[in-house]
């Protein structure tokens, strides 16, 4: 009995030794955490203050506000683009006192190329000047700096490329119009701004897990990891995390603007902001389509033969002969875009045509699209040895960078519209085609499905498909349509669009920002 509690005593010993031990070791670091902490919390608010300072200055040598827009790649040509420079007009006949900055990473280019660029793809022009921040580490958001992991490095990288721009010039209202939501919260506690969000596409989606959880290969979900259950679920895990931290950042925003009911109901279940989230559609030139006739029959053949001749149609020959059966592509040349799915389709339709009368000959396909970098280019090599491989190299056109009145006349002449992104955010180009009076075929998921190539007033506007087979056998089936039955589709598309135009774009910017503004502007 006694060695029993000599045993027990000497347990009570080490037990006491081992808490004196884990205290003694426990206790500083919690000092150094607190130290640590009030410390960073130091040099940031010395950082706000000096970055307020800095801000308190340059309204005393410019005597008014100043509205930036985060947007590295403003010199591209996408939908995208054609948000920042209609906001940047409306904003600008609104509020005439207030200055407009745009960061943009565009380097070996000049302000006004770059405004020039502008008005040629977009026939946008701004009513007065804008000022251009150069940044210098745009390599940090470019997906191809990161081989692994690359939302979180490119949402990091932004985090550094915000610092620089915050640091090159501090606004009254930062306004993220490319996605970059790790940069709102740079901009808000530390810069002091107001920050508002367009947002096109959220970075990470539920549709993304369950393609990682479902173990699908896409783009963003190599082979080797769909094929592989533990590099899924690791995967899945990443996301989620990710999600968390997405909608941290992104609840950041005072003014939070989507494009559309897809890309709302991600951002509501991942920011958690629906008093402050609105849909605003993009701008899409409809206007500019608008004096387009659409091909008709009866007593306007004379007015509409006229017309046609006006926008450069082929002078002989019946409507289809005039439009010559192009199918027309509009899409930057992003691995979303999914270009390959077009041109494997095509195939599918060259052959279900065969050689003889409206077959091979009489069909082409025309990739219309705007190239942001080297990576891009690279991609449209790519593009061009599939067609090569599948034999339709003959048949297939790249056109990269066209000016608006080319893009235009492409989509004038097009009897098909092609669109083969999954789960578009919104889809201009979608819009686009169904303005200028040309039949558009739609991935069925999406903006497109939900938005767009919707009923207007019970009458059908275009077509849905979601793999080659069903793309091939929907151009087949537009092709084969009678001119009243296209005739009918334009119409009911044509009608359809009007809620897309710029004047609807800018008084909804207008609105879902004028919050913001009041308090800049007295």
């Amino acid at each position: 009995m006694a060695g029993h509690e000599r045993h027990h005593h000497h347990f009570s010993l080490c037990f006491c030794d081992l808490m004196r031990l884990l205290w003694s070791l426990v206790v500083p670091c919690v000092y150094l955490s607190l130290a640590l902490t009030l410390l960073l919390l130091l040099v940031l608010l010395g950082l706000r203050l000096w970055l307020q300072a800095r801000r308190r200055s340059r309204r005393a040598q410019q005597g008014g506000p100043a509205v930036a827009f985060f947007h590295p790649y403003c010199n591209a040509g996408g939908g995208g683009e054609r948000v920042l420079w209609c906001s940047l007009r409306a904003l600008m006949h609104r509020y005439p006192s207030v200055a407009f900055v745009v960061y943009t990473g565009d380097k070996g280019v000049a302000g006004e190329q770059i405004l020039e660029g502008a008005r040629q793809r977009f026939n946008i022009a701004l009513p007065r000047p804008v000022t251009f921040i150069f940044l210098r580490h745009r390599g940090l958001v470019e997906a191809a700096s990161y081989p692994h992991f690359t939302l979180l490095g490119q949402s990091l990288g932004s985090m550094f490329l915000g610092w620089e721009a915050l640091t090159a010039f501090v606004p009254d209202l930062y306004v993220d119009s490319m996605g970059y939501a790790f940069t709102l919260p740079i901009f808000r506690y530390l810069g002091g701004c107001k920050v508002a969000s367009y947002v096109h596409y959220p970075t990470v989606s539920t549709d993304m897990l369950s393609v990682v959880r479902e173990r699908n290969p896409r783009f963003n979900n190599a082979d080797f990891i769909s094929r592989n259950p533990v590099l899924s679920a690791l995967k899945a895990v990443y996301y989620c995390c990710f999600a968390l931290l997405y909608g941290l950042a992104g609840s950041c925003s005072h003014v939070v603007m989507v494009n559309s009911t897809w890309t709302l109901r991600h951002i509501l279940a991942l920011w958690r902001s629906p008093g402050r989230t609105s849909i605003v559609y993009p701008p899409c030139d409809v206007r500019a389509f608008l004096d387009v006739p659409l091909e008709g029959g009866g007593d306007d053949d004379d007015e509409l033969e006229e017309g046609w001749e006006e926008l450069g149609g082929d002078e002989e020959g019946g409507g289809a002969d005039r439009k010559r059966h192009t199918i027309v592509s509009v899409a930057q040349f992003r691995p979303e875009k999914d270009h390959p799915l077009q041109i494997r389709a095509f195939r599918k339709l060259l052959d279900r045509k065969g050689d003889g009368p409206g077959g091979r000959e009489a069909l082409r396909l025309v990739l219309v699209g705007g190239c942001r970098n080297q990576e891009d280019e690279d991609r449209v090599l790519m593009l061009r040895g599939l067609c090569q491989e599948l034999g339709v190299a003959d048949r297939v056109d790249f056109k990269l960078n066209v000016p608006f009145e080319e893009l235009k006349r492409e989509l004038v002449n097009a009897s098909i519209g092609l669109h083969t992104m999954w789960n578009e955010h919104f889809g201009i180009g979608v819009v686009e085609c169904m303005a200028a009076g040309t039949v558009v075929l739609a991935h069925k998921s999406g903006g497109p499905k939900l938005d767009i190539v919707v009923p207007h007033e019970g009458r059908q506007t275009g077509f849905l498909a979601d793999s080659e087979d069903s793309y091939a056998a929907a151009m087949e089936t537009i092709l084969a349509l009678s001119p009243s039955a296209k005739l009918e589709i334009k119409r009911a598309a044509r009608e359809s669009v009007g809620r897309f135009s710029d004047q609807e774009f800018e008084a909804c910017f207008l609105a879902a920002t004028e919050s913001l503004l009041n308090q800049l502007v007295p």
